[in-house]
């Protein structure tokens, strides 16, 4: 032999040379795959700012972690000039993560894939016990169960909660709408349960609104937004996100955005937290169907409820009453988050979604009103746009370590 390397291995230790220089560039490529922003490997290299052969190499490394799919076939898009580019999309059969979600009406696991994509759902149940252990327990069993039919390999676990999640500990500080105590250490709980099943995987718990308004950052109606407000209603009470630059701003213990106790209405119904006329009790879905003269149909949720009355009967008078006073509390309380927050996009959730739906140019107006600056000062305000976003947004939880480091988290030492 002698001595000099063959075209092959030069190639090959070009190829390594590449790769070694994008390796810290594999999770921002994943990251933009994920959130759809890089369609191309092309776009991939612009919003990178990387070379074409790097780009290459970093997407042939994700292909070979089995997290996307790299069309043989490049093509130009539609409408566009110049050098046809290789598609990236997600791969169908990669990894998945197990989310689940609690609320005052149920709890359901699923299986989530990246890019938001719910592969699978179990029934989910409809009645939460007072013991979190056992729901908990059960709902980690009933995505394990559906790991075991999928045959995917989990990359971690993340759960919605209907209450303020205090850091660093996990502790559920206020599930009111639950017969949960408050102060239950359901981080831990949670932990445990994915534990006893044998999953080694890192576990994460949060607030169900601020994982909604995560999943509509990346994946929906608040997608491109440096400032986003999400307000929702969930199941009960009211819950409210802020998304900055990409992060969930959370304060200092993860208690930010208590959105539901700003005063709408100051002779209003006494609230949970000991204040009257609290946005939580003025705009949720009990509040809405009492101002309409009505209550649950018997098995059916009060947003279900809610939810069909703004559908159906919405010319009925009562109704049609209820959805203006709603509305305009509503607005009240979006002009104060304005004047505090400043935020350049809103997003509303659950029955907030249907009030918008229904009467959209009534709450503009009450926004643009009661805000400090008027009509210059006006927010888009928009629908969330998921299903299931706060499942959804238990996911993203779950994906934040393999979108950072994808090879530390699928390729441990």
């Amino acid at each position: 032999m002698n001595g000099k390397a063959t075209d092959g291995e030069l190639g090959a230790k070009q190829s390594r040379h590449r790769l070694e220089r994008g390796r810290g560039a594999l999770g921002p490529a994943l990251a933009l795959v994920h959130t759809g922003q890089a369609p191309t490997r092309s776009v991939l290299t612009s919003r990178l700012g990387v070379t074409r052969a790097t780009a290459g190499a970093v997407a042939a490394e994700l292909e070979s972690l089995g997290l996307i799919r790299v069309d043989p076939r490049p093509a130009a898009a539609s409408g566009t000039q110049g050098r046809p580019s290789h598609r990236l999309e997600i791969a169908e059969e990669g990894p998945v993560v197990l989310a689940g979600q609690v609320h005052a009406d149920g709890y359901r696991a699923a299986l989530v894939g990246l890019g938001g994509r719910i592969v699978a759902t179990a029934p989910g149940c409809v009645t939460v016990g007072a013991d979190p252990s056992y729901v908990l327990g059960t709902l980690v069993a009933e995505g394990v169960r559906l790991l075991a039919e999928s045959g995917r390999r989990c990359a971690g676990v993340g759960l919605a909660v209907p209450s303020a999640v205090a850091e660093p500990g996990g502790e559920a500080l206020n599930p009111l709408h639950l017969e949960w105590p408050a102060g239950a250490p359901v981080r831990r709980l949670f932990t445990e349960a994915v534990r006893q099943h044998g999953l080694g995987v890192p576990v994460f718990t949060a607030n169900d609104i601020n994982l909604a308004a995560l999943a509509e950052h990346r994946h929906g109606a608040g997608r491109e937004a440096g400032n986003l407000l999400c307000v929702a209603t969930g199941h009960r009470g009211v819950g409210g996100a802020l998304v900055v630059g990409g992060r969930l701003h959370l304060g200092s213990a993860g208690l930010a955005l208590e959105v539901g106790h700003i005063t709408v209405e100051p002779q209003g119904r006494p609230c949970h937290c000991g204040r009257y006329g609290c946005l939580d009790v003025e705009t949720d879905p009990l509040a809405f169907l009492r101002a309409a003269g009505r209550e649950p149909a018997p098995g059916r949720s009060p947003l279900a409820e809610a939810t069909r009355l703004l559908a159906e009967e919405a010319g009925e008078p009562a109704v049609r009453a209820a959805t203006e006073a709603l509305t305009d509390r509503l607005g009240r309380g979006l002009a104060a988050l304005v004047n505090i927050l400043n935020p350049d996009r809103i997003i509303l959730g659950g029955l907030h979604r249907s009030l918008l739906e229904a009467a959209g140019p009534r709450l503009r107006a009450a926004v643009a009103r009661d805000s400090l600056w008027g009509l210059s000062g006006s927010v888009p305000v928009r629908a969330c746009s998921l299903a299931h976003n706060s499942l959804v947004g238990a996911a993203e939880l779950a994906w934040q370590p393999v979108l950072e480091d994808p090879l530390s988290v699928l390729v441990p030492a």
